[in-house]
């Protein structure tokens, strides 16, 4: 039984009221993670359209001989739909459930709720002077309302907007404070569901990531030739939390308190909520009883420069939307390091309501720009709606690449093992692998790399040497902000002098091969290649010795697993996580003493150590598996140093990491049309009134809600179909019949502003084509 991991790296645009159809997407993602967790842990089957995504997941595995596990694993989003990652990420981790901000969204994500007490007209005689400019608004011929809002819910999206130009002006007509209370509740709901298991393996990371804008920003030094530096005005500012999966369910991915920073702040529209000031967070939590423990923590770590400025209390954060719409590169910082047991599909999923956007101008190109439309629009729609050719032209250059290096690997390995063979004989596959014989195996082989590899070695050393020098300068600015550096370049700069005095730079000697300073020096510190080798043999495991029916699949399992373990010694030496406390008082001067910043990294990591240990492991992985596998295992990781000699120079230091072409899809109403054709324009109503349409209508948030569920239940079908080459067009048409059926049923007692709608759809679905 072959076994993969579909990995969806989610991206949750800003979309103003559409947010609440990305909700109702992101419901659907939680729901076939959840059935594929149970799945995989032989847990109770779901009911309603968990139990279509089980079914699906179980026709894979019998019909097609793979059993597929979905996670969802990072998460990004901006604006509204910042908020869908937040609460998302916090069900992925902590195993609650996902319903209480589906009734944030349809109960309180309404402008009569969200209007700030004083904002709001003290009696219907209020401001009488100004209605005649409510009625010039609202009641002229060609007015914004009558352009943008469908003739049945006129009258209410007119009462609804009389209520904020009657109300209070020159203020945001919101309560911040009273939508961080919305947002805190929420998530304390959450925590108070009922409690089931996470849904990613335990150690697994997850990554989520919402982009705020510090509206008054921060002086950062930018590098230049001339002047050498210069300030410039920095604005952006990502709040980012990482976790390791926990083994049991209920602990949240982070503290509530700062969950409901992150929402709010990437949620501040300009002009409708104030900006989020810290004060607006110490207030909830007083207001609520709840210690902030971890406050200066997190702030030191989100708002670095303000911290160390003294200045956090003044911070104002406004909408994530109006510098990044849609984090793709966010979600692309994630990629690196994550651990895969089996072969691995990502994907890079993208949520965009409205990607009919175009069409929508063409309809009125020859009429002139209005005022409300220019001024609305500058603020809610063309931020939001900007192209996302770059990210998406950068992901394939990345997938390309990942291609070339397979292909690269994969023709050097002929050549790589005939070298390991002539190398050792029938010694390495006579003797028995203990630790001390793979010690001097793999040193016997990295040297005979370096010798043959002949006038590419010195390349090859450059760039180890590069690579190795980056990660310790990044190690030594994370340890100590004090140092007040714009980037890692001076500290990368002071140790490269350091190895130049060593006679250090040059890897080599002139006899080829490498020198035993060489050599103590990357046993030291060159943790990266100890990493790539074992990926490697991760890979083969997952993707290649699979299929291969001569070798067990209990033996391929316990391989993995002995290799994961192994590759967890390293990966706890990745970042200075265990350096000690005193170490940031050490990396502070390492402007004056690059040297002893440097021998304190390789006393303090014991890399030989590991290797000592990493290598106990591995031998007696070897001794448990077949004679086959052991001896494909032997030449992975012996040939390793010569995949690594030629492929690390043009891999710009990726090295062998990940061989896997990221995959891009989208969620949209335009690419789910078994159910209604017309996409975006015949499905959602949240996009009247420059998409803030589902604010002014309880009805139009239950509309777009349930065809968001419906579009994810689809794609979310689709995605896991995409994971085989000839899943039966059948079988997917008559899953999606009972997707939309199960959903259609979950809901059908909660939608009641419209007592229609349920109804429709389900005699629409109903005339879907039954398979053959």
């Amino acid at each position: 039984m072959r076994q993969k991991e579909l990995r969806i790296a989610l991206v949750c645009y800003g979309g103003v009221s559409l947010a609440v159809y990305m909700h109702g997407v992101t419901k659907e993602v939680w729901h076939l993670a959840r059935a594929s967790r149970d799945f995989h842990t032989e847990g109770e089957p779901a009911s309603g359209v968990g139990a279509v995504y089980r079914e699906l997941l179980e026709l894979v595995e019998r019909q097609h001989g793979l059993r597929l596990r979905v996670l969802p694993d990072i998460v990004t989003g901006a604006s509204a739909g910042g908020i869908n990652a937040v609460f998302l990420a916090q069900a992925i981790h902590s195993g609650h459930s996902l319903e209480p901000l589906t009734e944030l969204w349809l109960a309180n994500a309404d402008v009569d709720r969200l209007l700030d007490p004083d904002a709001r007209p003290w009696s219907r005689a209020a401001k009488l002077w100004a209605m005649p400019l409510v009625w010039w608004l609202l009641r002229r011929p060609g007015n914004v309302v009558s352009e943008s809002v469908a003739p049945e819910t006129r009258s209410e999206v007119r009462r609804k907007v009389s209520h904020f130009i009657r109300g209070r002006w020159f203020e945001p007509p919101f309560s911040g404070l009273g939508f961080s209370s919305l947002l805190f509740d929420a998530l304390k709901a959450m925590g108070s569901s009922e409690t089931s298991g996470p849904l990613l393996p335990p150690g697994h990371p997850l990554d989520l990531m919402v982009t705020a804008t510090d509206f008054r920003g921060f002086l950062s030094l930018l590098r230049l030739h001339s002047p050498q530096t210069v300030e410039e005005s920095e604005h952006r500012l990502p709040i980012a939390f990482r976790s390791k999966t926990p083994g049991v369910g209920g602990q949240g991915l982070a503290e509530p308190l700062e969950l409901t920073m992150a929402a709010r702040a990437t949620a501040s529209f300009p002009g409708a909520f104030p900006p989020l000031r810290l004060e607006e967070i110490d207030k909830l939590a007083t207001a609520r009883g709840r210690q902030w423990s971890g406050r200066s923590a997190f702030l030191e770590r989100i708002m670095p420069v303000h911290v160390r400025q003294g200045n956090e209390a003044h911070v104002s954060l406004i909408d994530g939307s109006v510098l990044i719409n849609a984090p793709f590169a966010a979600a692309r910082a994630a990629l690196p390091s994550r651990p895969a047991q089996r072969e691995v599909d990502r994907r890079f999923v993208y949520i965009d309501p409205r990607p009919d956007r175009f069409g929508a101008l063409e309809q009125s190109i020859d009429r002139p720009v209005g005022f409300f439309a220019a001024i609305l629009g500058s603020l809610s729609t063309i931020p939001r709606e900007q192209p996302i050719r770059d990210n998406l032209e950068a992901l394939e250059r990345q997938s390309r690449e990942a291609v070339r290096l397979a292909r690269i690997a994969a023709a050097l390995r002929p050549e790589v093992e005939t070298a390991v063979e002539k190398l050792f004989g029938l010694t390495l596959f006579l003797d028995r692998p203990t630790p001390k014989r793979l010690a001097a195996w793999r040193n016997k082989a990295q040297q005979a790399a370096a010798e043959r590899a002949g006038y590419a070695f010195q390349p090859y050393a450059q760039a180890k040497v590069a690579g190795i020098l980056e990660t310790l300068a990044e190690i030594v600015i994370k340890s100590a902000p004090g140092l007040m550096l714009p980037d890692a370049e001076p500290v990368l700069e002071r140790l490269r002098q350091e190895l130049d005095e060593r006679g250090l730079l040059s890897l080599s000697n002139a006899g080829g091969g490498m020198s035993d300073a060489a050599i103590s020096f990357l046993r030291a510190h060159d943790l990266a290649f100890r990493i790539r080798r074992l990926r490697l043999i991760a890979r083969r495991l997952s993707r290649e010795w699979e299929a291969d029916e001569t070798i067990p699949d209990d033996a391929l399992d316990a391989a993995r697993d002995a290799i994961y373990r192994i590759l967890a010694l390293y990966f706890a030496q990745e970042g200075g996580i265990s350096l000690g406390d005193d170490f940031a008082v050490l990396a502070g001067k390492v402007m004056e003493d690059p040297g002893a910043v440097l021998d304190a990294l390789a006393a303090r990591r014991l890399l030989p150590e590991v290797d000592a240990q990493a290598e106990e492991m591995l031998a007696a992985a070897l001794e448990e598996m077949p004679k086959e596998l052991r001896r494909r295992v032997l030449l992975a990781y012996l040939g390793f140093p010569f995949y690594d000699a030629a492929t690390l120079p043009l891999l710009q230091n990726e090295g062998l990491t990940e061989f896997d072409a990221v995959k891009v899809d989208r969620i949209s109403p335009e690419d789910a049309r078994s159910i209604r054709a017309g996409g975006t324009r015949a499905t959602l109503r949240g996009t009247e009134f420059y998409n803030f349409g589902a604010f002014f209508s309880r009805g139009y948030r239950e509309n777009d809600y349930l065809w968001g569920r419906l579009h994810g239940a689809e794609r979310m079908i689709d995605l896991v179909a995409s994971t085989l080459e000839d899943f039966d067009e059948g079988d997917l048409r008559a899953l999606k019949r009972k997707a939309f059926i199960a959903v259609l049923d979950e809901e059908e007692g909660r939608l009641t502003a419209d007592r229609e709608l349920v109804a429709q759809i389900r005699r629409e679905v109903l005339e879907i084509p039954a398979p053959d």
